[in-house]
This record gives structure tokens, sequence and C-alpha cells, in this order.
């Protein structure tokens, strides 16, 4: 297809000419990016935190992309735009998930918290999270700064003191805390809630309110017993809270507004802030010296003592001058959102002082595995720590990521999707536009880039590469990332169809003319790599420094735009060009699913017996369909001796998920073209058609109908347009 068939005005064109003519894509060389990142009058200063994640564990892929991937992309956008960007984060330590550990491990709750906190950072670093800095809630500053502010609290009368009931272990010998009791929740009937949260509603409820209680370390019940506690006076500052939400959540991922509007619509009550336990922040009141603050009350401070940590500085990011604005972002999944718009807010009211208050809560929904969940016990899943040892990069783990970040609703991490998007995504399209465009210039002109006439298929690209790029800018404003990321391969799906159009293999064999415009098309399309390197930035960084060697520059010392200007110019020399991603093959996709399983192998075992097939050991195309061509033999057998449906239905659903597996290998074996998928799409089309005019049964219908869904799933996906599961989504028509 000719980009000239697009309709773009006369305006996009005169733009997108004198932008390349006339405008610059380097940083300001004037400008001096100091160490420690401080806010600046009259500058974009920008402060990210993603949730402290909790340090008795191993994060898995839905731990990483719900908090410190996400913040991390904002973070390297923000600085991709010249902002002052300080991102911050580290690990949670306190509370009784820890002591918890400790027992379970027989080390103390310090080696614990010291053992996961290389684990994580390890994991983050492998992850390429550019933390300014990532530090620990078990350091002196946390516990002078949590103090500090509690005092203001405590001293402007927003505690109360209050008996509390608790649970008491007698086996045990010692009050638990609420990670130390599960039960029922009251509310919904969960069976396995937290004394503190109900994982099943979502709800934050009191331990004692628990059905069944059972105590955690020796599973017998506990006696309730009473304990003098503090309280933070919620209602007392719910005015003010009611107030700022309404002021900046309209700037709030969708779900974070939904979930604070909820709690506030209930009314607040009194929450309790301390515990009866050792591991935590000493309470500086006399008759409360031997108890501790509850982690929910110390933890989201963690993000001031880690800045305190950073610089001595950090009152400059929390407590600005006036003539100094600071715009504040969150990251989270959604299940720590009240922690962070209502109880961390209404502890920083109650200071009656200037804190920076936040301005953005970004909240995912949650990642599953598989359709299923993660889990470090049944070993369902991947972890941080697995990841490296894949033999996949990172940035295609972090691409994957990006690319089904659960921003709506949940999704799910799959390895035949992971392979899909990788071989049609980043190999098929941004990978093989790269190369393409590097390998040409290094064959035919020497490394070199050539002068660049713009003809007005180049003005077309150009103003079209800006329509993305501009939208790029306005999604990651807005923290919309995946979005973003469609962009980028929006931008590379533009560039291959210039290439396949232009034809520069055959006009490098043509008159001198013909060559002269030859390396138009390859000097234009080696500056649309370079862009998309500069945009790849917040994404992929290591793949960005790949590219940045082969193309002889420092991708950092360009500035993002919204418009196209000169990256490359004439007389440019680029380094050695190389592909930037390997396929992944079916072989290694069904060893990664083996090696990861625990509910999938059972499905995989449930099919296997329903069609008395090893469908594990299936892993070519051509083993695919004569396994489904035996399977139907067996599923028409049954229905012609008079089977009952409860004994041919296994069968029949057995099939219809080999088909899927067979449409799924054709892809990742040989990724469809766009045309062709619309040309199947078009003839299952006529298909379902014909079969709904002869009146066939539903049965024969559906799986037609399946099969053309399936395909026009496929082609939203190759043409990089997210589709949500079982939603459709509406396409902007392109003008021709």
């Amino acid at each position: 297809m000719s980009l000239t068939t697009i309709e773009v005005d006369e305006f996009e064109l005169l733009n997108a000419k004198n932008s390349w003519i006339s405008k610059s894509c380097l940083k300001d060389i004037n400008r001096v990016e100091c160490q420690p990142v401080l806010p600046v009058k009259d500058e974009k200063n920008i402060l990210v935190t993603s949730a402290l994640p909790y340090v008795n564990n191993v994060p898995h892929l839905g731990n990483i992309i719900g908090c410190v991937l996400s913040a991390d992309v904002f973070a390297r956008y923000c600085r991709l735009r010249g902002w002052n960007t300080l991102y911050i984060s580290g690990t949670d330590e306190y509370g009784t998930a820890t002591e918890t550990k400790a027992l379970e491990e027989k080390l103390t709750p310090q080696q614990i918290c010291d053992k996961f906190f290389k684990i994580h950072n390890e994991i983050y670093k492998w992850f390429n999270i550019s933390f300014d800095h990532f530090g620990r809630t078990t350091s002196q500053k946390q516990t002078e700064i949590v103090q500090e502010i509690f005092k203001e609290v405590h001293s402007n009368g927003y505690t109360s003191t209050a008996s509390m009931e608790q649970l008491l272990c007698e086996n045990c010998d010692r009050f638990l805390a609420d990670r130390f009791v599960e039960g029922t929740c009251p509310l919904c009937n969960y069976e396995d809630a937290r004394g503190d949260q109900c994982d099943g509603c979502g709800h934050l409820i009191n331990a004692t309110e628990l059905i069944k209680p059972r105590c955690k370390v020796c599973q017998k019940t506990p006696v309730i017993r009473s304990s003098q506690q503090l309280f933070l006076n919620l209602p007392k500052v719910e005015a003010k809270l009611n107030d700022w939400v309404d002021k900046s959540g309209d700037d709030w991922s969708y779900n974070a507004k939904v979930i604070t509007k909820s709690w506030l619509k209930d009314g607040l009550k009194e929450r309790c802030i301390t515990r009866d336990l050792k591991w935590g922040i000493p309470v500086p009141l006399e008759d409360f010296k031997s108890k501790v603050f509850y982690v929910w009350f110390d933890a989201p401070i963690g993000y001031m003592s880690m800045s305190a940590a950073y610089t001595p500085d950090w009152r400059k990011w929390w407590q600005p001058e006036d003539d100094t604005k600071v715009t504040y972002y969150q990251f989270m999944a959604k299940d720590n959102v009240p922690f962070h718009s209502v109880m961390f807010p209404a502890c920083l009211f109650a200071t009656e002082r200037n804190y920076t208050m936040v301005n953005h809560i970004m909240a995912t929904e949650y990642l599953n595995y598989e359709d299923g969940k993660f889990s470090k016990s049944r070993g369902v899943g991947v972890f941080g720590n697995d990841a490296q040892d894949t033999g996949l990069p990172a940035d295609v783990f972090r691409f994957y990521l990006l690319f089904v970040r659960p921003e709506s609703q949940d999704s799910s991490f799959s390895w035949a999707d992971l392979a899909t998007k990788n071989n049609s995504e980043l190999l098929n399209n941004l990978g093989n536009f790269c190369n393409r465009a590097l390998s040409f210039l290094e064959k035919f002109f020497d490394c070199v880039i050539p002068e660049i006439q713009l003809g007005n298929d180049e003005l077309t690209l150009l103003a079209l590469v800006t329509r993305d790029l501009k939208e790029y800018t306005s999604m990651l404003d807005k923290a919309k990332l995946r979005d973003g990321l469609r962009l980028i391969l929006s931008i590379s799906r533009h560039g291959n169809q210039y290439m396949q159009f232009q034809k520069p293999w055959v006009l490098i064999k043509g008159s001198s003319e013909e060559k002269i415009r030859a390396g138009t098309v390859i000097g234009l399309s080696c500056n649309l790599a370079c862009l998309l390197a500069v945009m790849l930035q917040p994404y992929m960084p290591q793949t960005v420094n790949i590219i940045g060697k082969q193309l002889n520059v420092d991708i950092s010392t360009f500035l993002l735009n919204n418009f196209v200007s000169v990256f490359l110019p004439p007389g440019h020399k680029i380094g050695k060009p190389a592909p930037l991603f390997e396929k992944i093959d079916p072989s290694v996709v069904n060893q990664l699913k083996s090696r990861f399983a625990g509910k999938q192998k059972s499905q995989e075992k449930e099919l296997s017996v329903a069609s008395g097939l090893d469908l594990k050991q299936i892993t070519s195309v051509e083993q695919m369909e004569e396994a489904i061509s035996k399977q139907g033999d067996m599923v028409r057998q049954l229905k012609q001796s008079g089977a009952q449906k409860s004994e041919w239905e296994p069968y029949v659903k057995a099939l219809l998920e080999m088909k899927k597996s067979l449409e799924q290998m054709k892809l990742e074996s040989n990724p469809i073209s766009i045309d062709c998928l619309e040309e199947e799409i078009s003839k299952q089309g006529d298909k379902v058609r014909k079969l709904k005019e002869a009146k066939v049964e539903k049965s024969e219908l559906q799986p037609e109908i399946d099969l053309l869904l399936q395909l026009k799933s496929k082609l939203s996906i190759s043409k990089g347009i997210p589709v949500e599961n079982g939603q459709k989504k509406k396409q902007k028509p392109i003008k021709k």
C-alpha cells in the first residue's frame, strides 16, 4: 500500500517539511544535569514512587509490572522529555509477614530482610529499573521521620487511645498481629482472608471480625483479649480528604478513583496505628513504648526516608518552596490504593504542614499467569529470579509485560503469546525495519548516510509519523504506557510499508536518478530507526543501546519532541548492523510452559487423556494437523454410536483446543502478513455466511465463527491494536 493513499492535509505536510529542515532534536548542551536531582523553580519537576514491594518474598512478573516497571517506564519518559525527575522506591521490611517468614526459616527478622533485600535488588537491576535510589524501611532515617510525623499528628490532636480487642494465641503465647491470622471474610465469605485485608473482595477488615479465625503459625483457634492502642482520627480529616480527592482524582487511573470514592462514600472510621509487636518502629510515647507502629502507618513514609537517603535536601521534594511546583506520581497495583489515597494523605493532612501530596495515582489491575494465578508454593508462574534463567533478554520481558499491562482489566502472561509478540512485533516488524535499513546502507552506501531529497512520499511518511509521535507523547504524559508502545510499533510499521512500496533494492540498480532516490529512501529510513530508538528508551533500554552502537550515536543526546527532524545528517557513518531480536521457537515455548506449569500441566493432561494423544510431544504444525484429524474421527465415531453428550463433549472440547493450538503454532512458525490475514478473514466470513444461510446446527457453525474471531484478533494484533479480553475495540477509520 502506498502511503500517499492515506489522507494527510497540506498543513501536516508543510509542518513535516519545516520540522525536518529547520528544527533540532538535540538536547540543550548548556543545560547541566545536576546530581542529586532537585526541583527547580519555573521548571517541570516530577516525583515518581512505586509501591514498596514487601521484602518477605520474591516478586513475580505481576508484582513487577504493577509497580516498579510501570514507574520505571514513566520516569525514563520524563527524563527523556528533559524534566527534573526523581524515582524513589525500596523494600517494605517491617510487619508481621517478616516475622512469619523469619519463624519459617529460623532466622531473625533482620536476617530475613537482608536476605530478601539483596534478592529484590538483583532482580530489579536485571530488569534495568532506573531508581535514583532503592532503599529500605529498616533505616535510622525511617525511624526518625516516622516518629517526627507521628509527634506532629499526635500534638495536633489527631490521635486517640482506646482498648482494642485482639486475638491472642495461647498456644504460641503471643498477640497475633494481622498477618498471623487467617479466617473467613465476614463480607464475602472468602475462606483465606488475612487479618488486615481480604483478597477475595479487597476490603480492609479487623482480625477480630474474621469468622473461624486461626493462628497462621500453629493453626490453633485464638481467643480475644483487650489491649490499649493508638488510633488515627480519620473522621477529623475526612472533609479535607474529600475535597482533595475531588480536585486531584480526575488525574488518577479509573480503578484508583473508584476504590477511593467507595471508601469515602462509606464514611471513615478511626484506624488503629499501633501493634503489640517487637519488629517495627517504636512508638515515641512513654505509655506505648512496648508497642510499634502498624506497618501501613510507617511504610508510605518510606518514600520520604528513602529520598532523605538519596539527598540531604530531600525536603525540597517533599516540602517545596511556594514558588516551586512538584508533580507527584505513584504507581501500584489496585490492592494498594486505599493506603495511598486515604491512609497516607490523611496522615499528612494531620501534620498540618505543607507536604507534597500525590497528584496522580496510577493503579493496575492484576496480571495472571496462563489464566491462573502466580503461586510460589505451587511453582506456578515466573518470578523475578526465574526470568533471568530463561535465556530470554530482559528487554523481551519488559516489552511483553508492558504490551499486556493490565491497565483497565486483568490480563494474563502467556508463553505462547509472548513468543507471538516477539516474533511478529519485535522480530518481523521493529527489528526487520531497522535491520533492513541499516544493512542496505552498509551494502550500497558504505555505511554513510546519503543526501535526502524529500518528495511527496517522504513528506507523507513524516506527517504520519508525526501524528503517531504526538499521540505517543500525549499518551505517556497521561502514563498510558501500553498505548505508547503500540504507537512505536505503528511507526515501524509505517517504515516497513514505505520501504516495501519504494523498493530501494530495485532503484539502486537503475539510473543515476533512481540511485539517488534509493539513497533518499534509505537515508530517511535510517533516521526513522534512530527516532524509534529515542522513543524506545523508556521501554527497552538494552535494545536502545544496541541500536545506538549500530547507528554510531549516543541516543541519550537526543530530545523527544512532537516533530521529526534530522537525527543522522548526510555524511554520518553508522556502525555494523546486526539483527536486534531472535525468533522464539514453539519448542522453546513448550519447554518454558512445562517448566513453570502448575495449573496448566493438569489442563494439558486432561486434554491428552481426552484425545488419546500426548499433546506435550507435539511440536510441529504437521503433527498437530494429524492429531486433529484423529481427534475429529474420534468425535464423529462417538456421535454416530449414539453416545450421550456428557461422553463426547470432553472430546469436542479437546478438539477445539487443538485447533486453537494449531492456529497459534502456524502464527508462531510463520507470522501471517496483514494482507494475507485480511484475505483469510474475507474467505472465512463468506464461509460463515453460507453456513448461516444453510441453517446448519450451532455445533457445526460455532467453530467456524470462533475461527473468524481468532483471525480478526490476529489482524488487530498484527496492526498493533490491543484487543481487550472479550471486547472489540473500535478503530478510527483511515481516510483514503
